[in-house]
């Protein structure tokens, strides 16, 4: 009952977290007339304060000295510190002018582009149906091209901005947390010195805009930091393939956001792009539930074949109904 329960806040965890990244473009407008890099500026600073209250609460400084002794993670930190900037303050912008639309099929193409980079620079291999999900992709974005008269740069940038992101963290290899705060540590000096430089010319919206809308620009740091926390909460309750299906929670609120509450256009060709991506989600989706069925039936085969007692033959199989094929016999494995 104990772990149904785990599994269940698990669940709900993700839900908000993915949840408030897709509602957040009803966010950004509400700090007009703050231009994108000041509103990127005062996110990178607010986020610092409210990560270190929250390392604070939780005790966690432990790993300050160890990473400091690291170069090659230092560095790798300032990598991920740089592009998620670029991420950010591109998608604040992207907002801001009436591309809604376009940056939530940046995020809608980020699996195909983290799985191109995957082979590219890791030189991982693709199953046939990744392959698949891969060209399906690729035409997706030459129709867009086609109907926009120009590639969806916008989309692009946000795509492979943030599979780099995803790439430098695979490397660092740190918790959700700490790895934000790191990372907002690099951006924070030179973020404070454009928002003290911005204020000494006299161009700062912070205070000559009024006390609520300081009170906004302050917000940036719950809104970067709750659905991070939120997702780190959902990441060790609930299996990986569960976060993989809740991650297009977020580019499908966005998508609908853009067309209904922002009424940006969506001529047939951006449709038809839109489709192409969504078969090649739908295609990525199934590969991953199949192979994450075989890789726990296999699992389960090798653990019952490990727990029966010296000199017996292999346990008898018997039919998972979730896997559709030969899994484990139901007994209790010897101690």
């Amino acid at each position: 009952m104990a772990g149904k329960n785990e599994q269940r806040a698990g669940l709900l965890y993700g839900i908000g977290a993915y949840g408030i990244w897709g509602v957040v473009p009803l966010f950004w407008p509400l700090l007009e007339p703050t231009g994108a890099v000041e509103i990127l500026a005062h996110r990178m600073v607010w986020s610092l304060g409210v990560v270190g209250i929250a390392l604070l609460a939780l005790r966690r400084w432990a790993w300050i000295r160890e990473l400091l002794g690291q170069p090659r993670r230092l560095g790798l930190i300032a990598v991920a510190a740089t592009v998620i900037s670029v991420n950010w303050g591109l998608y604040i912008w992207s907002v801001n002018h009436g591309h809604v639309v376009e940056a939530s099929l940046g995020y809608f193409i980020n699996p195909l582009v983290t799985i191109a980079m995957g082979v590219l620079l890791l030189g991982e291999r693709l199953r046939p149906a990744q392959w698949a999900a891969v060209a399906t992709g690729f035409a997706a974005v030459l129709v867009l091209a086609v109907g926009y008269g120009q590639p969806p740069w916008i989309s692009l940038a946000l795509a492979f901005s943030f599979a780099t992101y995803g790439l430098a963290k695979k490397k660092v290899d740190m918790g959700g947390l700490e790895s934000l705060a790191a990372e907002t540590a690099v951006l924070f000096l030179p973020a404070l010195g454009f928002l003290l430089w911005q204020g000494a010319r006299g161009d700062s919206t912070f205070v000559s805009s009024g006390a609520g809308h300081g009170a906004l620009l302050a917000a940036t740091g719950l809104v970067t930091a709750i659905p991070l926390i939120l997702f780190g909460a959902a990441a060790i309750r609930v299996p990986l393939s569960v976060l993989g299906l809740l991650q297009y929670l977020a580019p499908v609120f966005q998508l609908a956001l853009g067309i209904l509450y922002f009424h940006e256009a969506m001529p047939p060709e951006r449709w038809a792009g839109f489709a192409l991506v969504w078969v090649a989600l739908i295609l990525l989706t199934w590969d991953a539930l199949r192979t994450a069925r075989r890789t726990r039936a296999q699992a389960l085969r090798l653990a019952v074949l490990a727990g029966a007692p010296e000199g017996a033959g292999p346990a008898p199989a018997v039919t998972d109904p979730e896997a559709g094929g030969p899994a484990t016999q139901e007994r209790t494995p010897a101690p």
